[in-house]
């Protein structure tokens, strides 16, 4: 099958689209037609190089397309389903085994190492090999699959808008509800107004905490951040002791906290900011921060904890996001710019400029 996609050459460059060629499915795999991808930060890590990945390559990881192809073996997936394409996982690890699939075993090699799980690619460009990511690569006319990466879900609902859930969207609903299961009337705050952060409101929201609160230095973010649930915003910039203010607004400090940013600074207010025995949940990709254990965890009880793809199971947790959005209490849609795939790396510098807040691309 012949796909128009977006490639990667060498770590730093642009995008540049090509007409690549995708082979048919294999056991266990689907063939899906992308209608969009989102973009996400993790797309960019490897495409500057600080995740290792053979190139070419195609990224993209956040897709939502239609089943046009089925392979030998695979259940529960008809050709014709509208499905969300996420992460992969090995399904025979100890992990998976017990329901940890977002912290696979064999993460490593199956998102990030470039081929199937067979070891080969399905993609190819003038006779050579194209790596793939997360085991499918969304950025293209089409993308092959195993069935552990597909969820399908309720065709009422725009595909377009769909893509994300598969992995960013998911990360930041998935901490609160699957990882922090934040509790009726607790406070949380959330550092870092993006994606990520904006579908933790959302989700804080639907567990009913009482005060949520968000951190950023871009006060259009923030008012988004109003809009989707968040009872007070805090701008880092204007406010000299942020830990100080999130302490009056909850009275002595929050029950959780969410660290979506990376900022070493940050990270260490996502720790203060919290009362005795509270929770930080990290997912920020975050290099080296000095923490003192004893002031910021031991003393005080606190737990700092990463989580990875939100603790969610895609195939239970995608649906069940889709029908909050049906319902209105997940309005997904406000966070969503379209391009069209041949704008993708205008798209991922408007990102950069706070001109979109999550980016998605249509083919």
């Amino acid at each position: 099958m012949l796909s128009k996609a977006a490639v990667i050459y060498n770590p730093g460059e642009k995008y540049v689209i090509e007409n690549i060629e995708v082979a048919s499915p294999k056991a266990n795999e689907v063939m899906v037609k992308i209608v969009g991808c989102g973009l996400c930060h993790t797309d960019e890590l490897a495409q500057t190089g600080i995740i290792p990945i053979t190139m070419p390559v195609v990224l993209g990881h956040e897709g939502a397309g239609v089943v046009v192809e089925i392979g030998p073996g695979v259940e529960g997936i008809n050709v014709g389903d509208h499905v969300v394409l996420s992460y992969s996982s090995c399904g025979h690890c100890e992990m998976c085994l017990t329901g940890n699939a977002n912290i696979c075993v064999n993460n490593m090699k199956l998102n990030f190492g470039g081929a199937m799980s067979d070891g080969t690619s399905r993609l190819s460009l003038n006779g050579k090999d194209v790596s793939n990511f997360f085991g499918h690569s969304s950025f293209g006319n089409y993308a092959v699959a195993n069935q552990r990466n597909v969820v399908v879900v309720d065709k009422d609902v725009d595909l377009t808008i769909l893509g994300p859930l598969g992995c960013g969207i998911q990360t930041g609903a998935g901490t609160v509800l699957n990882g922090l299961r934040c509790k009726f009337g607790t406070s949380i705050v959330v550092f870092g107004a993006g994606a990520v952060g904006c579908a933790a409101i959302m989700a804080a929201k639907i567990a009913n905490c009482q005060n949520i609160i968000a951190i950023d230095i871009v006060p259009e973010k923030l008012q988004l951040a109003k809009e989707l649930g968040a009872t007070h915003v805090i701008n880092g910039k204007e406010v000299e002791d942020v830990v100080k203010e999130i302490q009056e607004i909850t009275k002595g400090g929050a029950h959780y906290s969410v660290e979506t940013t990376g900022v070493p600074a940050l990270v260490n207010q996502s720790l203060y900011s919290l009362r005795t025995g509270g929770h930080c949940a990290v997912v920020g990709v975050s290099g080296d921060v000095t923490i003192n254990v004893f002031g910021a965890i031991m003393l005080e009880g606190r737990t700092m904890q990463g989580f990875i793809q939100g603790n969610a199971i895609p195939q239970l947790f995608i649906p069940k996001l889709v029908e909050y959005f049906k319902a209105g209490l997940f309005p997904l849609d406000k966070l969503i710019k379209v391009y069209d795939l041949e704008q993708i790396n205008e798209a991922y510098d408007d990102v950069h400029k706070g001109k979109a807040l999550k980016a998605v691309v249509k083919m």
